[in-house]
């Protein structure tokens, strides 16, 4: 080795050492030859070039310098900018996220309108279809408002001195009128019971058959029978009854005595009937004793077809067939016939009263029972109370 650069390298090692410390101190490190590139074959310096090469290293060095600090600034602009950019892209998915919810909306905004679109039109569709329903309740209600003032009018005339009291003293003194009317009429025809009377002959209402009183007063499950079989009208008894065949040996007087108490029963309960202002069903034409019951459909069965034939010709003229309620010269089944429509219309009278009849059989047991409930206090009378 040179002598002068070993005395130079050697006048410099302490301006190295220093040199390192500074470098140390900078950030420089201190290595391995083997980490070094080129260490293997150094490059030889002069001692005249070495001034030169230093400044050159100096410059090298600073330019280093320089650069590591371009580099630092480039890396610090670089995140600002990695930043701006990760916040710009941070923003721009939320828009997209945002946008995404945007037109969802949109799209639930556009199936709400159809809808409320929809509804409308069904909306308009009900309004057509109410509006005559309207109509008509606009109508209806005022009717209703007329009625109304109307009902209120009849309240203030039933209120009034002609009203609803009036109508009920008018019924009440009609009422007494009509039990002073059938209290003539019991007057007149008075049904009561016989006593002390001989025995007679008279139909059974529970075996159909003929009893004698004596007979019927040894049984005591028949006292009810004896007591409506001993009734008398106007001191006139039922004996001859239109069941029983008339032979030779019958006696006339009780033909004809029966006959008459059908005749007083017969115009008994055509007066009831027209004081009471009730329609019999079944007509009665009086003539006394000889008084007819018509009927506007017979049941009587006809045996032949000629009788057959005049009953439809009848009933297509619409006039009414009569039977007899007496039974000398008759048919006794006409009679029984007369005798079953006349308690048909005395059971009709009954109901009217609120009473039950007392058999089909009981003639002037039911025209009895008939007067006592319309003289009694409680009658009802099924139409006048609907009427009130």
């Amino acid at each position: 080795m040179d002598p002068d650069r070993s005395d130079a390298l050697d006048l410099a090692a302490p301006g190295s050492m220093a040199g390192e410390e500074e470098e140390e101190a900078s950030g420089w490190a201190i290595v391995a030859a083997e980490d070094v590139e080129g260490a293997e074959a150094p490059k030889v310096v002069e001692w005249e070039d070495l001034q030169q090469e230093l400044a050159r290293l100096w410059s090298l060095v600073a330019a280093l310098g320089k650069a590591k600090e371009r580099k630092e600034t480039l890396a610090r602009r670089l995140e600002s900018i990695i930043e701006v950019r990760r916040k710009s892209l941070h923003q721009t998915n939320e828009l997209e996220e945002m946008r995404q919810k945007l037109e969802a909306r949109k799209v639930a905004m556009q199936n709400m309108l159809m809808h409320v679109k929809k509804e409308k039109e069904n909306v308009e569709g009900q309004r057509e279809k109410l509006l005559p329903k309207i109509k008509m309740l606009l109508v209806a209600g005022k009717t209703l408002s007329a009625a109304h003032q109307q009902l209120q009018e009849a309240n203030k005339l039933l209120s009034g001195e002609k009203g609803l009291g009036h109508l009920k003293n008018l019924q009440k003194m009609l009422r007494m009128r009509e039990r002073y009317m059938v209290a003539q009429v019991a007057s007149l025809y008075p049904v009561k019971t016989l006593k002390d009377k001989a025995p007679v002959e008279t139909l059974d209402s529970s075996s159909g058959g003929t009893k004698t009183r004596d007979d019927d007063s040894s049984s005591p499950n028949m006292s009810r029978s004896m007591q409506l079989s001993h009734l008398a009208i106007s001191g006139l008894q039922l004996t001859t009854l239109p069941m029983q065949k008339i032979s030779f040996f019958t006696d006339k007087k009780e033909v004809r005595r029966s006959a008459t108490v059908l005749g007083y029963v017969a115009h008994a309960v055509l007066l009831i009937a027209k004081y009471l202002d009730v329609p019999l069903r079944y007509p009665l034409r009086l003539g006394g004793s000889r008084s007819y019951i018509q009927d506007h459909a017979p049941s009587v069965e006809s045996t032949s077809a000629e009788s057959a034939v005049n009953s439809i010709t009848t009933s297509a003229n619409s006039r009414p067939t009569e039977f007899p309620l007496f039974l000398e010269g008759q048919d006794t089944t006409r009679a029984a016939y007369a005798m079953f429509l006349l308690n048909k219309d005395l059971e009709q009278l009954l109901n009217y009263v609120g009473a039950e009849s007392l058999g089909p059989r009981h003639v002037l047991a039911n025209l009895k029972e008939l007067v006592k409930m319309i003289l009694s206090q409680n009658m009802l009378i099924i139409d006048s109370t609907l009427h009130i």
